[in-house]
């Protein structure tokens, strides 16, 4: 017999050993007077078993009435009382739920034992309210935190001997089962418990008629957990949609962009740095965190109309006029992709016309100035330094000062010069090349950005934004640029 087996079977053992002593202790604490009035206590097992049809199937676990009644037995009655309760209404459950053996062993000592533990626990406290000479504990706000903390006893012995049992029968970890079926399910306990403490009260103040009157309260209450039970569940499935489709999303240029790695690995590269770079850029312009997500992305996802071109264009020897026409035809190839999804209308927009010059010059469709979208004349600026620094495809690479020499040369017809400038600023500042090592899975950080897409409030980007330099930055370049000269 391996050593798992020997600890089950020491377990069962133990929970039997476990339900026998609390029953013993039961009888042997138990007296006459407990068990009236009669009516009270026939009403009280018949509304726990009755209290069946009260049960609560949750996400977390069995919200059931039995623990009212419970309760209610803890405060009139006790001990003997509220665990026959309990046992009634578990043995019942188990039975139509159908049970193994085990299961019965510990659905039967978890509450049999929490119920009995819960009430001598008030008992110790209050005092024996079912003797009649003792009628006068059972009164005030004292005799219910009474109860409240009798409660706490039989929820948090309950919840150990069923956890304890999950654990040796299935592995599972405590931890887990403490924050996914302990405390889900404490909000919904408590209220029922609060009920029946009222009820507790109502009784000694009404006698039987407070207990018949509590019946569609107890209908009531069903009645708004079930609908809210079935509105959690509506809105679990509406939320694992929104990520499958939030997935979906990111997983569409996620996946052309990884396909393009394979085949080119400079690719994906380049696109880390340009990102890192674009991002840089637009903290330092002062935009906002949606339209810096937007030139961000459109600085990690520029290049991916690259994905349709041929290994031979890839890694060239040669070109054609013709594979030259290919060429210029990657930003439309990878606006397209990119346009047709949702929300990512202004990132196409700035893969269409990174390769636009702001003198009318460049392509596709030969914006001037700031006609072209500003994370467009971004991405093209930060685009084109990664290049001359890394020179991956062609030519020898140059020094930063030389590449930044060179955006300087084409400020104003390539590039936007008041953006050269602030890219400068920024390369002076913070180095020349802080973001070379940048890593295109860092960059994309794919399940963050699932995430905050399926939340419901994610915006990619506001539109209708202007595509200008804001004039404090303007203002900062033009003093640097002063101050420079009086040096």
């Amino acid at each position: 017999m391996g050593a798992s087996d020997f600890t089950r079977r020491f377990f069962f053992a133990a929970e039997f050993a476990l339900m026998a002593a609390a029953l013993a202790a039961a009888v042997y604490v138990s007296h006459p007077d407990e068990w009236h009035p009669v009516t009270l206590v026939v009403m009280l097992l018949a509304i726990a078993l009755v209290g069946e049809w009260f049960t609560i199937e949750t996400r977390a676990g069995i919200l059931s009435a039995s623990l009212g009644v419970m309760v209610l037995a803890m405060g009139l009655l006790g001990p003997g009382v509220a665990g026959a309760c309990g046992i009634a209404a578990i043995a019942l459950h188990s039975a139509m739920a159908r049970r193994g053996p085990a299961h019965w062993l510990n659905n039967l000592a978890a509450i049999g034992v929490a119920g009995f533990a819960g009430a001598l626990v008030v008992r110790a406290l209050a005092g024996d309210v079912a003797r009649p000479e003792h009628q006068q504990l059972a009164e005030g706000f004292g005799f219910a935190l009474v109860l409240l903390g009798g409660v706490a006893v039989l929820l948090v012995v309950n919840f150990v001997l069923f956890a304890m049992h999950q654990r040796v029968t299935s592995g599972r970890p405590l931890g887990r089962m403490t924050t996914e079926l302990f405390l889900p399910l404490l909000p919904g306990e408590l209220a029922v418990a609060v009920i029946a403490i009222i009820l507790v009260f109502a009784y000694r103040s009404a006698g039987l008629p407070a207990l018949l009157a509590a019946i569609p309260v107890l209908l009531i209450f069903r009645q708004l957990a079930v609908s809210l039970e079935r509105s959690e569940r509506h809105a679990e499935q509406l939320q694992a949609r929104t990520r499958q489709l939030s997935t979906f999303q990111w997983g569409v240029p996620a996946m052309f962009m990884e396909g393009l790695g394979l085949r080119d690995p400079v690719s994906l590269r380049h696109a880390a740095a340009a990102a890192a770079y674009s991002r840089a850029m637009a903290e330092e312009l002062g935009c906002e965190e949606d339209e810096q997500e937007v030139i961000h992305l459109a600085g990690l996802l520029h290049d991916i109309g690259k994905f349709t071109w041929s290994d031979r264009l890839l890694h060239p020897e040669q070109l054609t006029d013709d594979d030259w026409a290919v060429i210029r035809r990657h930003p439309q190839d990878g606006a397209a992709m990119v346009g047709k999804l949702d929300g990512f209308g202004p990132v196409a927009d700035a893969i269409l016309y990174h390769h636009e010059r702001v003198d009318g010059g460049g392509y596709p469709a030969g914006l001037i100035g700031n006609e072209i979208p500003l994370a467009a004349r971004i991405v093209a600026i930060c685009s084109a330094y990664d290049r001359m620094l890394r020179r991956d495809d062609f030519g020898h690479p140059m020094t930063p000062d030389e590449a930044m020499e060179e955006l300087r040369r084409g400020a104003g017809s390539q590039f936007d010069a008041d953006l050269v400038d602030a890219f400068v600023a920024m390369l002076e500042r913070r180095g020349p090349s802080f973001a070379q090592d940048a890593d295109y899975r860092s960059e994309l950080a794919f399940e963050t950005r699932v995430r905050k897409m399926a939340e419901p409030t994610t915006v990619l980007a506001r539109p209708g934004r202007r595509h200008l330099i804001p004039a404090r930055l303007k203002a900062r370049v033009r003093a640097a640029h002063v101050s420079e000269g009086r040096r």
